[in-house]
């Protein structure tokens, strides 16, 4: 295939569509794994397009499957469609319907441009060799999270690269940022219940102090990161709640310290809850209390594949210029598009949805959030001309994909 036209998907009705679907979504938020109207929308938007065969992997996600008349390689695009638990405070007419319920982190806006992908592509059917899989996943926001769900479910399957990308308030719109290796750390959450002997407060040495032994435990949970971790690794140990007591003349029995653990080595991350072990069990003993620690896996970090990232580059310059590819460092969010990577080699990348002129600068699950349109365009855009790309319609690039 020769040419621009067909890697010019953003015309009036398509970018006025996705709007659309993007203000539909918005207005009509639904919370983790209870996307059922949301679904029905996306399978029944997919529906009018040609060439698709469509599936719901499980009862609250959509993916359609493009099969080109040409044999080649599979390619995944991936979309999260959750909302979050916020009530909204923006003002204006596509605002959420539901209170307590907000599109506050841009799975609105990923939906419709997936979508808006899915119709252009749908349309070059006799020009694309192999597969496209458009994936819109539930439960992103919500741990176990949705895409293990997917990948269990078979969406995976054959599956030679994926894709996929976050709207990001922080980045102006027109640039979009991407590296090969770590972009997104692990997320790991700790509970940790720390037991003593309640009594009153006059009369402390009668009493194990549950709260006095739970803030040295906080600030010798330190130690993992400032002593026992290489300085040239990346590792943040955050307690991010501690709860304990219920009076000023009462010294409390219990306390409650929850945080979370970020990391993109998945040696050190799998060394924290035994040097978590050894800290908490050591400051208890010494003071004659006693302690539960609950550790929880989250995502795993998201690190992208240097061939496939080498291609979204590319893909970037080619629709925005090299001066929009952004050079920055990873970041400590999570993503469960790290699943998908476990499956297939992938890029994930950020799509600034930022505006400072317009005053959109709310950041992610804020009551305020929301993006730049203009970054809709933009995705649909760059999901395209990556799909091209990765399959081959341009220079022959999937040959690099093994």
């Amino acid at each position: 295939m020769s040419g621009r036209t067909s890697l010019q998907p953003a015309t009036d009705q398509i970018r006025n569509q996705v709007i659309g679907w993007r203000r539909h979504l918005h207005r009509h938020p639904e919370l983790s794994f209870e996307e059922i109207e949301t679904s029905r929308f996306v399978r029944e938007t997919l529906e009018s397009f040609p060439g698709l065969e469509i599936s719901n992997p499980t009862p609250t996600s959509v993916m359609a499957r493009l099969a080109g008349n040409k044999p080649g390689k599979t390619l995944a695009i991936r979309a999260d469609m959750d909302a979050l638990p916020i009530t909204e405070e923006n003002d204006f007419e596509f605002r959420s319907i539901h209170p307590g319920k907000m599109h506050a982190c841009g799975h609105d806006g990923h939906t419709a441009i997936l979508l808006g992908a899915a119709s252009v592509l749908s349309g070059l059917k006799d020009e694309i060799p192999g597969e496209i899989r458009f994936i819109f996943q539930h439960g992103e926001e919500q741990l176990p999270g949705g895409a293990d769900e997917m990948v269990r479910a078979g969406v995976m399957d054959g599956v030679d690269a994926v894709i996929g990308a976050h709207l990001w308030s922080p980045i102006e719109t027109g640039n979009v940022f991407t590296k090969a290796g770590p972009l997104m750390a692990a997320a790991d959450i700790f509970r940790i219940q720390i037991r003593g002997q309640g009594g009153h407060s006059a009369v402390p040495h009668e009493t194990i102090d549950a709260l006095a032994v739970g803030t040295q435990v906080v600030n010798n949970l330190q130690h993992i990161l400032s002593r026992q971790t290489d300085p040239f690794e990346s590792l943040v140990v955050s307690v991010t709640k501690f709860t304990a007591g219920t009076s000023h003349s009462i010294i409390p029995d219990t306390a409650e310290i929850v945080g979370s653990v970020r990391s993109f080595n998945e040696g050190i991350r799998r060394q924290v809850p035994a040097q978590m072990e050894r800290i908490i069990g050591g400051v208890t003993a010494a003071h004659g209390a006693t302690y539960e620690l609950d550790y929880e896996y989250g995502y795993s970090p998201v690190l992208n594949d240097e061939a496939v990232t080498r291609m979204m580059e590319e893909t970037v310059r080619e629709v925005l210029g090299e001066e929009h590819l952004l050079r920055m460092n990873p970041m400590m969010i999570s993503e469960d598009f790290s699943r998908y990577q476990k499956e297939a080699p992938g890029c994930f990348f950020l799509i600034g949805a930022g505006n400072q002129e317009k005053g959109i600068v709310w950041p992610h699950h804020h009551p305020k959030f929301t993006i730049d349109e203009e970054s809709l365009d933009i995705g649909v855009r760059l999901f395209v001309d990556a799909a091209l790309r990765i399959l081959g319609c341009r220079t022959g690039e999937a040959a690099i994909i093994k």
